[in-house]
């Protein structure tokens, strides 16, 4: 049995935000030929589900990585298999130093989000991420569970966000997690989470070796699952550092199936 540990947007989704007939047909063909199929991404999990529901991935035993890895759930039981949360005390103080920067940052509460005004970061952020929006001041005030990660965006300077990452690193260094996910999206998650690890843990529930696991993604925060799986693949449209991270690159991007034309040559040739 084999693995596959899929990121979406940029990866398995085409530029429409949606799977393909002929990435779907290949799907269906893995799945029936016995393997496992991860879908991992940075997303909440609400829109993971409600994508896997357009595209008509109802296969079986389908696992998801949601938050960038901070959850693990079982798609057949609908229950969480691991989660990873961060302590309200780092939600006030990574609060805090965003606003002193003036940056956007948000966060989540169940099946909503959570930010301090309706600015334009979050109606872009939005667009995509279909979830209701709880607005407050003071995010520790109103979340009543911690949270799986905070997310700050820029839309117009990466810089900002790479000037608050450098920022909070002393900080952070033992606590906190900061990764692009894309050129205006920092992720922020606790330090023992991330997509890598739960590969690992993914690998580990099914007795599967990480050698028969195969992760595929384009961004920075795919590299730790790129490294932790037996073959990383990045995507043709995958950034620099990516590719560098990866064991093969797909000749085609996502916007023309190269995932599944590159898995269906090495596993169905």
């Amino acid at each position: 049995m084999k693995i596959l540990f899929t990121d979406l947007d940029g990866t398995l989704l085409n530029n429409k935000s949606t799977v393909s007939r002929k990435t779907k047909a290949f799907l269906d063909r893995f799945i029936l030929s016995g393997n496992k199929l991860v879908l991992s991404s940075g997303r909440p999990l609400k829109s993971i589900l409600e994508i896997k529901e357009q595209a008509g991935l109802s296969y079986p035993g389908i696992f998801v990585i949601a938050y960038n890895g901070t959850l693990i759930y079982d798609c057949d039981s609908q229950k969480p298999v691991l989660e990873k949360r961060m302590p309200l005390s780092y939600v006030s103080y990574l609060q805090e130093q965003a606003k002193a920067l003036r940056l956007h940052i948000h966060t989540y509460i169940g099946d909503a989000v959570v930010s301090s005004s309706e600015d334009e970061e979050i109606r872009y952020y939005r667009q995509k991420i279909h979830l209701p929006l709880i607005l407050a001041k003071d995010y520790a005030s109103v979340l009543t569970e911690e949270p799986f990660k905070m997310l700050a965006i820029d839309l117009h300077e990466r810089e900002r966000l790479m000037a608050f990452s450098d920022a909070i690193s002393g900080w952070a260094a033992d606590k906190v997690r900061s990764i692009f996910s894309n050129d205006y999206y920092l992720e922020l998650f606790v330090k023992d989470a991330g997509k890598g690890n739960a590969v690992h843990f993914v690998c580990n529930h099914f007795g599967v070796p990480v050698s028969d696991a195969y992760a595929a993604g384009d961004a920075e925060n795919d590299i730790s699952m790129l490294e932790a799986a037996g073959c990383g693949i990045a995507m043709a449209n995958a950034s620099p550092k990516v590719k560098e991270a990866a064991d093969v690159i797909t000749g085609l991007d996502n916007d023309n199936d190269g995932l599944a034309l590159f898995m269906q040559s090495i596993l169905f040739s």
